[in-house]
């Protein structure tokens, strides 16, 4: 089944997310804390020294976070990734490309800032009338296992009841 090519007929009926609260250097600070001191190819400085000079460094990028959202921009600097083919599977067949997925390393500072983006812009999608509630997608704590298990529970309650079955109840 193919989704419909014209999606007019879904309208938005919440809030525009216009503007974004300002960042703060407590708020990169508690992202810094939490943050591992992997480094990789594409960070121009080392997350160890980002880490270890936070409380200079947090004032810096809360600045830059704060003119990225006010502009509406992303720098290209930080939109580059290295991309690495990983196998899926062990037992799977390593010539056949279909059996990687790629695994993108972004720049330490990009992935705080994407961080930073998703604590403002996942508190406006889940407070949205159009949010499904069974969608796992940018929600805490949701994953497909959660999707899964809810799916499972539907066919479980159903089969109990001896009522009949159609996906189209589930979705």
């Amino acid at each position: 089944m193919s989704a419909p090519s014209d999606l007019s007929f879904l309208s938005h009926s919440g809030s525009v997310l216009e503007t974004l609260t300002p960042v703060t250097f407590d708020e990169v600070g508690r992202i810094l804390s939490r943050s591992p001191a992997k480094s990789f190819s594409m960070d121009i400085i080392p997350t160890s020294l980002v880490l270890r000079c936070k409380h200079v460094l947090s004032e810096i990028i809360a600045y830059f976070a704060n003119l990225s959202f006010f502009e509406g921009r992303f720098p290209a600097l930080f939109k580059q990734a290295t991309v690495t083919p990983l196998i899926k599977g062990h037992s799977l067949d390593k010539s056949v490309p279909p059996n990687y997925r790629p695994i993108s390393n972004l720049n330490f500072i990009s992935k705080v800032l994407e961080r930073l983006f998703l604590c403002r812009f996942q508190s406006h999608i889940l407070k949205s009338p159009n949010f499904n509630s069974h969608q796992s997608a940018y929600r805490p704590y949701c994953s497909t296992e959660t999707s899964l298990q809810l799916l499972l529970d539907h066919v479980y309650s159903a089969l109990m009841r001896g009522s009949r079955l159609y996906l189209s109840h589930l979705i």
